[in-house]
């Protein structure tokens, strides 16, 4: 005998572009370009079990649904259009009992004209996108988070990696100075207890919390990044994300995850070549990851 033990089901990769335009200059614009994927929770049982497609949304209906919304209302920011999207399903179909909304919205910038931004040209500057996930469940409860994903960084110098275990299987060699790249991955994990319904979304999407707390992540990130004279992956992401956490006063957790990209300083002696940390390999070989997830301190209880 078998049982189902859970399912859910919906459409991945559903891509838009909206323009929003200036109500004082029509030619003004902005746009976002994002990726949607929305999956239903509910009482779909029998379409799996007894081949009974009646409580089945279609995929193709979920699909129309997030392009017809994304034209009917504002979708900046991606948090504001997740909890849209959670509402709407469970609002419109009563044996929804949760939504699992995972957004990404793809980097389009202004870019200078004569000295000034363009009003409606724009330049894709990057491979980072902005990412939000919100799964909302009927009863109301929900799990939030917000972050950037691929957002690859290199410095050549000010990183350090000395002073680690060293046992009989250990060939890496303690360094003072050297290559430090890695793929951004960043999660911020919003307060469950300041943000605990989708009209608190809402309402922070229009106070322009989510856009502020993004800008400042990334440029915490990128500064702390290029100033530090970094100890170490590890030390560095901690650094980042307690950084986040002093100024970010919505989000509970940050976490990160960061490959170790490297590179390899190529020996030349065989030319009679010094090689003073200026031509490096760029090694397809395995790298490191490294990730860790950073909270507050509780509050102790005098």
């Amino acid at each position: 005998m078998a049982f189902l033990q859970a399912s859910t089901y919906g459409k991945d990769n559903v891509k838009f572009l909206k323009v929003q335009k200036d109500k004082q200059n029509p030619k003004k614009h902005n746009v976002l370009e994002a990726t949607v994927r929305v999956l239903l929770l509910g009482n779909f049982d029998v379409s799996y079990t007894d081949a009974d497609n009646s409580p089945i949304v279609p995929t193709d209906t979920v699909k129309n649904t997030i392009l017809v919304e994304a034209k009917r209302i504002d979708v900046f920011p991606i948090e504001r259009f997740a909890a849209h999207l959670a509402k709407h399903f469970v609002d419109k179909y009563s044996w929804v009992s949760g939504v699992d909304v995972h957004i990404s919205q793809h980097k389009w910038s202004k870019y200078l004209v004569d000295g000034k931004l363009h009003d409606h040209s724009f330049v894709k500057n990057g491979e980072e996108i902005r990412v939000t996930d919100l799964k909302y469940l009927r009863s109301g409860e929900l799990t939030f988070t917000s972050g950037l994903k691929d957002l690859t960084v290199l410095k050549s110098t000010g990183s350090m990696f000395y002073g680690y275990n060293v046992c009989d299987y250990t060939t890496l060699k303690p360094v003072t100075d050297r290559i430090l790249s890695t793929d951004v991955d960043a999660t911020w994990k919003w307060d469950s207890k300041k943000i605990s319904s989708l009209a608190d979304i809402f309402r922070l999407a229009e106070s322009g919390v989510f856009d502020t707390t993004f800008e400042t992540a990334l440029s915490i990130t990128l500064k702390r990044f290029a100033l530090e004279n970094s100890a170490s992956v590890q030390a560095t992401m901690y650094n980042m994300a307690e950084d986040i956490l002093k100024v970010a006063n919505y989000v509970e957790t940050v976490s990160y995850a960061l490959p170790n990209k490297h590179y390899f300083l190529i020996d030349l002696k065989f030319q009679g070549e010094d090689n003073d940390n200026e031509l490096f390999y760029p090694s397809p070989h395995p790298n490191g990851l490294i990730k860790c997830t950073v909270g507050r301190t509780p509050k102790s209880k005098l």
